[in-house]
C-alpha cells in the first residue's frame, strides 16, 4: 500500500475492493444469501479522497424472496493532518425494510485519532445530513438526522478487519434512530485475493407496520483488490 504522507501532490490514485458472498442453510428455514460489495476509492495528493461503494443482496426464504437490498454511498473528505472533512451522498433500496427509495445528502467533520502508511485507522466523524425515504406503501418521512461514524481499519500479517459503525438519530427527536454496524475480517492467501467473512446489522427505531426493526447477515465470501 502506498503511504498517504509520501504521495506527491499530483499524484492520482485509484484502488478497487470487491467482494462476493453467500450464505445457505435448511432445516427449519430454507434461507438462500447472495451478497456483493465494490468500491473504489479516489485519492489525489495528499489531501483529497473520494471513497464511492455499492453492495447488493438477494436473499430468499422457503423459495420466497425477501431480501433485495441495494445500497450506494459516496463519502468525498479533504484531510489535513488528523482534521477530515467529508461531504455524503446515498441511495438506498429495501425489500425487506419496505423502502423503495432513500436519497441522503450531508456534510461534516471528522478526526482520526491513528493513521498509518499501511492504511490502519481509528477514525470518528459526525455528519449533518438532510433524508428523503419513500416507502412501499406511498407514505414519506423526510428528516434532518445527525450521522456519528466509528471507523476501525486494522491489518497484521495475512489478516485484515475492517469495522464502520454508523449511530444516526433524528435532529427533532433522538427516539427516531437508526443503528448500522459492518464488520468484515479478511484472509488474504495473496495479495490480491481474500477469504473474507461479513457481519452487517441494521436498526431502525421506526419501520411499516409489519417490517423487522432489526436485520442481521453473517455470510463468509472471497474478495479481490488492487494494491
Amino acid at each position: 500500500m502506498v503511504s498517504t504522507h509520501a504521495q506527491r501532490s499530483d499524484t492520482t490514485i485509484i484502488r478497487y475492493v470487491g467482494q462476493l458472498s453467500g450464505q445457505y442453510t435448511s432445516g427449519g428455514v430454507n434461507r438462500t444469501l447472495l451478497a456483493t460489495t465494490h468500491s473504489v476509492t479516489f485519492l489525489r495528493g495528499q489531501h483529497f479522497g473520494a471513497p464511492v461503494s455499492g453492495s447488493f443482496t438477494y436473499g430468499k426464504q422457503d423459495q420466497l424472496l425477501k431480501e433485495r437490498e441495494f445500497l450506494f454511498n459516496a463519502t468525498p473528505y479533504y484531510r489535513l493532518s488528523h482534521f477530515r472533512a467529508y461531504g455524503i451522498g446515498g441511495y438506498e433500496r429495501s425489500n425487506l425494510r419496505g423502502i423503495d427509495h432513500r436519497i441522503q445528502l450531508g456534510l461534516g467533520p471528522g478526526w482520526a485519532f491513528y493513521t498509518d502508511s499501511l492504511g490502519r485507522e481509528v477514525s470518528v466523524s459526525n455528519l449533518f445530513i438532510r433524508e428523503a425515504t419513500y416507502f412501499r406503501d406511498g407514505s414519506q418521512r423526510i428528516v434532518s438526522r445527525s450521522s456519528l461514524r466509528l471507523r476501525l481499519v486494522y491489518s497484521k500479517g495475512v489478516l485484515a478487519l475492517n469495522s464502520t459503525t454508523f449511530y444516526q438519530p433524528n435532529l427533532a427527536g433522538f427516539g427516531d434512530y437508526r443503528v448500522n454496524q459492518l464488520t468484515t475480517l479478511a484472509l488474504h492467501f495473496t495479495t490480491r485475493f481474500s477469504i473474507t467473512a461479513s457481519y452487517i446489522y441494521t436498526h431502525e427505531s421506526r419501520v411499516l407496520e409489519g417490517a423487522p426493526n432489526d436485520n442481521t447477515n453473517l455470510t463468509v465470501g472471497v474478495a479481490f483488490s488492487t494494491p
